[in-house]
């Protein structure tokens, strides 16, 4: 309730649903599993209201020269490696939660139109304060990746818009 009676939590619970966020924002658990759904639907105005400006997505394997931060620049970097796939979807998640941190444990089958699919193995770490996803760190194993890719995939992905790259060094 607020200082004049209204009880503003249903006003909250629908702001929270139009732009995609869980309805508990105080559930970092309820806010991941969230954005995970709005991820395999490639919802882009989804994915982006779940973090805020200085949020940061990196992908462990390739460095923390190699990282995302910002809403936009998260989309574009999640874009460059998910956009060509015919086929993009996720296998059972194990879930483990404490204060603020969310840890998922999953597999996503990745599939390029010319037939080549691979099975990745994640774990993926993510940090959620008041309802904003602030860091994302993704582990998975890059050999994995390219053993199952096509052969000019590295290649496509490097002359592709590469704007959203930050080095966030000092900032994990």
């Amino acid at each position: 309730m607020s200082a004049e009676g209204i009880n503003a939590e249903p006003l909250v619970a629908a702001a929270a649903d139009a732009v995609g966020l869980a309805a508990d924002l105080g559930d970092p658990k309820t806010v991941t599993a969230a954005f995970w759904d709005a991820l395999y639907a490639r919802d882009g105005d989804r994915v982006r209201s779940f973090f805020g400006p200085d949020s940061i997505y990196l992908d462990v394997p390739t460095g923390p020269g190699a990282a995302a931060q910002g809403p936009e620049n998260i989309e574009k970097r999640l874009r460059l490696g998910l956009d060509d796939l015919t086929g993009y979807d996720h296998g059972p998640a194990t879930v483990v939660a404490e204060g603020g941190i969310v840890v998922t444990e999953h597999t996503e089958m990745w599939e390029w139109p010319t037939g080549e699919r691979v099975t990745l193995p994640f774990v993926s770490v993510q940090h959620v304060r008041d309802g904003v996803i602030t860091l994302w760190k993704d582990y998975w194993d890059l050999g994995t990746l390219m053993g199952g890719a096509p052969t000019d995939w590295m290649s496509q992905l490097m002359a592709g818009d590469m704007s959203w790259m930050s080095d966030v060094t000092d900032l994990i």
